[in-house]
């Protein structure tokens, strides 16, 4: 009986792999088609692989522009938002403030807004700041998004540190910064790693503002520049999936070289010695 449990248990997770990355393998297996093939038949797998896709992907539009563009306005946001966030969480977790409780509840409660109900005063304001086609007229509202889910999880993060060792910290004559800059935040390096992977990913597949705030295509992201592949008679498929892969393989190393800190900054806290 535990033998077929564990075959069972074997075959299910397999038909969850296969279906979680069911869409990454199809796009990849189109990648390769030739573009006959593509809209031809419906196969699995192709008899004569290509490249070409890749090579359109790469010539026929600026896809590495876009791609430094996604990593300078994802890499900023994400250094921003962990120096503010883990000011703030450290604040409302740490220090004897009134309203922690009120606090935290603006923070979540502003986190609820869709961006389509932001997007208005946003794209008016970096307007009149003149910061449209720009990297910092993203970098402002993707911080708004990305700050409030920044400062939950590292509060979580702070709360789960010992106050004897910010007490002791206080008896050496250490003030609440530096009790922050040489004890709280190392011992919490694990969440605001964590948190600063998940800022990043968001950043980087972020669409609506990118698409409303940078018009310009040299100053476009991976998302609205992969969205801008199509003509208007036709649909590049082939380039659409090649280009797709390439801008998935920097998220996949990055994650895969950082895996284990990652996985140490999401159940860091969760049991108790």
């Amino acid at each position: 009986m535990n033998k077929r449990a564990g075959i069972g248990f074997y075959l299910f997770l397999v038909l969850f792999v296969f279906l979680v990355m069911f869409p990454f393998i199809w796009v990849f297996l189109t990648s390769i088609k030739p573009q006959s093939e593509i809209f031809s038949t419906f196969r699995w797998f192709t008899t004569n692989p290509s490249l070409d896709s890749y090579e359109a992907a790469l010539t026929n539009r600026p896809l590495l522009r876009y791609m430094l563009n996604s990593f300078v306005v994802s890499g900023i946001t994400t250094i921003l938002s962990l120096a503010f966030a883990s000011l703030t969480a450290y604040a409302v977790t740490r220090l004897p403030i009134k309203g922690k409780g009120l606090i935290l509840g603006i923070v979540l409660a502003s986190s609820m807004f869709p961006q389509i109900a932001i997007i208005s005063p946003m794209f008016n304001l970096v307007t009149d700041l003149g910061l449209r086609n720009s990297y910092l007229g993203l970098v402002i509202p993707y911080i708004t998004i990305s700050l409030p889910l920044s400062i939950w999880i590292l509060s979580t993060f702070f709360q789960k540190i010992p106050f004897e060792l910010e007490e002791s910290a206080k008896l050496d004559g250490a003030t609440p910064f530096q009790t922050f800059r040489k004890i709280i935040f190392p011992l919490a390096a694990p969440g605001v790693f964590t948190t600063g992977i998940l800022v990043f990913i968001a950043a980087w597949n972020e669409y609506l503002f990118a698409l409303t705030i940078n018009s310009d295509d040299v100053w476009r992201t991976v998302p609205v520049g992969i969205s801008m592949f199509q003509s208007e008679f036709s649909v590049p498929w082939g380039d659409i999936s090649a280009a797709t892969v390439i801008v998935t393989i920097p998220i996949v190393v990055l994650v895969l070289l950082f895996q284990r800190r990652i996985v140490s900054g999401l159940t860091s806290g969760s049991v108790k010695e």
